[in-house]
């Protein structure tokens, strides 16, 4: 192993990267630094082997961060050797503009930019530290032959549409900056990338940009053809709504309605997964100590009155087939770590490419809350030493949803 490059070059191509990732040119680029030594053949050969230009960058820019301290100047150089100096002298700004404290930023915050959490976690790593991009188990054709029929026909090339809406800067002086918010964006790109689905990313937009977006993207003639969608909102927020970069809301039900069976009817009767990664309020969770003893619930079913069968036209609710994945429950503060995005986005990422493979969305959401249901904040001293999160799901789907990855169009 080459080792690491300094935390300051991290950063900075941490902060570049979905620019970096969706402008450069990256043949020339990599071949230069399989002659500078930066890369080897093999790293060259399993970038090479991702067909979207989009993905080959992701790649390299998992990598370059193991690859040396010489592998940020070295990777500036090779961009201006391959006539990219606009991209070099993006990435030399955004070094010199960096201070002090924002070149080591190894603290968790919450979502609503009031204050900050004043804790580290052990260990501090990223989710784009590893040894390459995200990957996806594909499920296999027998499973897919053994459920598909209780399920959501999901088998579209792509699987649907995915809009991604993050908003990291604010104009106004009571959000702060959303360190860690590109890490979530990178990595959810690739997630929904592997599962099939055409990503639509958007940054840091106004409350009525993004509900222009939501609606150009709702009113999409390619949904007709396609079995399903995503949509992720990614910003600071409040219970039942999340911040444009103007600090003016946008409320969730707004964003349900654009996409109901009435203002959608392309993606009537197909599923709609929203992720919302975003504080629901000003409480901070501290937890309380667990007992001995076993877990009890129980809730008591009711059963609607029929809806009476005299009418010919089939009606639909104006909102069904959807399920919304929520950071944190009502009234509680989201956590995020500076370096490894949100504690939420991390969790859905381990998650969904693991089990999407044979599990279903629901079942993989109860995976979700329990992963954050085990994490803690550590901060010795203070009121926020471990505070906890709980992420929650509501769904109104009708069958089990399998995004069955790796199956091809049928």
């Amino acid at each position: 192993m080459v080792g690491g490059m300094k935390d300051c070059h991290r950063q900075v191509l941490l902060k570049s990267r979905i620019f970096l990732s969706n402008n450069m040119e990256p043949d020339e680029v990599l071949e230069h630094l399989v002659e500078k030594e930066i890369l080897t053949n093999v790293m060259y050969a399993r970038i090479k082997a991702f067909p979207v230009q989009y993905d080959q960058n992701i790649a390299l820019l998992t990598m370059l961060p193991k690859r040396g301290p010489k592998a940020f100047s070295e990777f500036c150089n090779v961009l201006r050797e391959t006539g990219q100096k606009y991209l070099a002298e993006e990435l030399e700004n955004k070094l010199c503009s960096l201070d002090t404290p924002e070149k080591t930023l190894p603290y968790p915050v919450h979502e609503t930019g009031v204050r900050r959490m004043l804790w580290t976690e052990s260990p501090d790593y990223s989710i784009d530290d590893g040894d390459g991009p995200i990957v996806v188990s594909f499920c296999s054709v027998d499973f897919y032959l053994s459920h598909h029929n209780e399920a959501y026909k999901l088998t579209s090339c792509p699987r649907g549409l995915a809009l991604i809406i993050s908003n990291t800067k604010f104009s106004t002086p009571d959000l702060d900056f959303r360190h860690g918010g590109d890490v979530d964006l990178a990595s959810l790109t690739q997630l929904y990338s592997r599962l099939g689905y055409k990503v639509i990313p958007h940054n840091n937009l106004t409350a009525q940009d993004m509900l222009c977006k939501l609606d150009t993207f709702s009113k999409l003639s390619e949904h007709a053809d396609l079995d399903s969608c995503i949509v992720a909102l990614l910003s600071h927020g409040v219970d039942g709504a999340v911040y444009g970069t103007d600090g003016q809301l946008v409320q969730l039900q707004d964003v349900f309605r654009i996409l109901d069976n009435a203002h959608c009817p392309h993606l009537q009767n197909k599923p709609k997964m929203f992720f919302i990664q975003a504080c629901r309020g000003e409480e901070t969770d501290r937890g309380v100590d667990q007992q001995d003893g076993r877990e009890q619930s129980a809730s008591p079913g009711c059963e609607e009155m029929d809806a009476g069968k005299e009418s010919v036209k089939v009606k639909l609710p104006k909102q069904s087939d959807m399920i919304c994945a929520y950071a944190c429950l009502k009234g509680t503060v989201s956590l995020r770590n500076t370096k490894r995005g949100s504690w939420f986005v991390e969790a859905l990422i381990s998650v969904f490419s693991q089990h999407a493979k044979n599990t279903h969305v629901a079942d993989m959401l109860v995976k979700v809350n329990a992963l954050i249901k085990e994490r803690e904040g550590h901060a010795p001293g203070t009121e926020f030493h471990r505070c906890k999160e709980m992420s929650e799901y509501s769904s109104t789907l009708c069958r089990n949803l399998y995004l069955f990855p790796g199956i091809p169009g049928l």
